[in-house]
């Protein structure tokens, strides 16, 4: 174990994975074809949500959801500080403000009661949507934000790019799957290398809204579509109704999201497996991640807190054990501290996650011995 490298996260490519794709490279279609919509309809099955669109990668998700919900330049959103720039970036992509409210400091996720103390603190009408975070994998009770969005006339989306698989239960006793589209309009998710699926680069947009699916798809494509074609028209024939862009998805990237997404079940049970290991070690030694009842962690991550986060972080890479930070503060970032619009507003509790904070490896096909070794040496330095 001691020349053995174990990174933060790995993705896992099997026999059948390569398969799928090298067929798919010795097919007709290598883009624009029939993979691209098989997986969109796998995937919207799997998270229980009424429409799929995949995308390059989960950044230009969240741009075009952005703006299939409405969002304009001088608009204002709420998101968390914690969690990748690009849920922010999204909203300045169209010129839109980004404004951030703390953490809740157990779940680390975005603070329901901060999020309203910031909404009712400006006039109705202020904000225009929220962007939670499933941070971790660590579901959003996205029913108690939907009840605060309605009150002040917001769209939620959901940033569920940790998250596929996991699912809290809601007041109706109803599993609720991050994505489903229940509670939120839209969401987004990443099938980056280190996620639960792995295309290389790639994301999904889901949503139980036609007319979002519909904008959706124009925006996807260069604004471009056939609908309107005719029997005078040619079948050349299109139209580019909007400003668009080109962020599809290749069709060998889908064909091995196909392979990868009819694992992630067993792949969300093992990382659960690990998480536990991980809590029976160090509980009563230091923090980690709440796990509220009724909820189910899909676990991009495993976090956990310590005083010398430095003098850790070191000492794990020194054994080739490859842990992260997640995330510096977006607020905290030179980009937004330049813009920032809201810095008066209290972010201690995610300062105070962020100095504490590191990730420990978390990926499928962990070996409890490679756990074990990573486990021993937090204990030792602790």
């Amino acid at each position: 174990m001691e020349n053995k490298i174990i990174p933060y996260g790995r993705q896992d490519i099997t026999e059948e994975d390569i398969k799928v794709v090298i067929e798919t490279l010795k097919s007709d279609f290598l883009t624009q074809g029939p993979n691209i919509k098989e997986f969109e309809d796998k995937f919207a099955k799997s998270v229980d949500a009424k429409y799929a669109v995949a995308v390059n990668n989960a950044t230009a998700g969240l741009h075009i959801a952005v703006m299939a919900l409405g969002l304009e330049a001088g608009d204002r959103v709420i998101t968390t500080p914690i969690t990748f720039a690009a849920s922010a970036n999204c909203a300045r992509f169209v010129g839109a403000e980004v404004w951030f409210a703390d953490i809740d400091r157990d779940t680390y996720l975005l603070s329901l009661e901060k999020t309203r103390a910031l909404i009712e603190s400006k006039p109705k009408g202020f904000f225009k949507g929220i962007i939670p975070v499933d941070f971790a994998g660590l579901p959003v009770n996205l029913e108690k934000f939907k009840e605060l969005a309605d009150e002040h006339g917001l769209w939620i989306l959901e940033d569920a790019c940790h998250a596929p698989g996991g699912y809290f239960i809601d007041s109706k006793k109803q599993k609720q799957f991050c994505g489903n589209g229940v509670y939120a309009d839209a969401a987004v998710f990443s099938f980056h290398p280190v996620k639960h699926i792995a295309c290389g680069e790639g994301g999904m947009i889901t949503t139980n809204s036609e007319i979002v699916y519909k904008k959706l798809m124009l925006l996807r494509s260069h604004g471009i579509t056939k609908e309107n074609m005719s029997e005078n028209h040619g079948g050349w024939f299109y139209e580019m109704q909007t400003l668009g862009f080109n962020y599809r998805i290749t069709d060998f990237q889908a064909a091995l999201g196909i392979s990868q997404l009819s694992r992630n079940e067993q792949g969300v049970k093992v990382r659960n497996e690990i998480s536990e290991r991980y809590k029976k070690a160090f509980s009563g030694k230091l923090k980690f991640q709440a796990l509220p009842e009724n909820y189910l962690n899909a676990h991009h991550l495993f976090v956990i807190e310590v005083e010398d986060r430095k003098g850790l972080y070191d000492y794990l890479h020194q054994n080739k054990i490859y842990a992260q930070i997640h995330y510096i503060p977006v607020h905290q970032l030179p980009y937004y501290k330049e813009i920032g619009y809201n810095t008066d507003t209290d972010l201690s509790k995610s300062e105070d996650y962020y100095s504490k904070c590191i990730s420990l490896p978390m990926y499928p096909t962990l070996s409890i011995e490679e756990q074990e070794f990573v486990i021993d040496k937090v204990i030792s330095f602790l």
